[in-house]
């Protein structure tokens, strides 16, 4: 397994935004997260999705839709593990 961090972003208040991330071999099992880097205790910051789109018989696109489930601009990071 390897990981890394595929962008950096932040959020408006109560807002949620979709990116798209391609070129990604179909062959590879692929998990994705997002990670805050504004620190705020008590409550969930961030929620999100992941969608595939199969675009070539050997490559991927991933859309990750994001969203602030609070009340301030949060920023985070959008991460992912390559399990094989």
């Amino acid at each position: 397994m390897w990981t890394g961090t595929q962008f950096s972003a932040s959020l408006a208040p109560n807002t949620s935004h979709r990116w798209f991330t391609w070129g990604w071999p179909v062959g590879w099992h692929v998990v994705w997260y997002v990670m805050p880097t504004s620190a705020v205790s008590g409550a969930p910051q961030l929620d999100w999705d992941v969608a595939v789109e199969r675009a070539s018989s050997t490559q991927c696109t991933y859309w990750i839709t994001v969203k602030n489930l609070t009340a301030a601009t949060v920023t985070f990071e959008s991460r992912f593990a390559v399990l094989s």
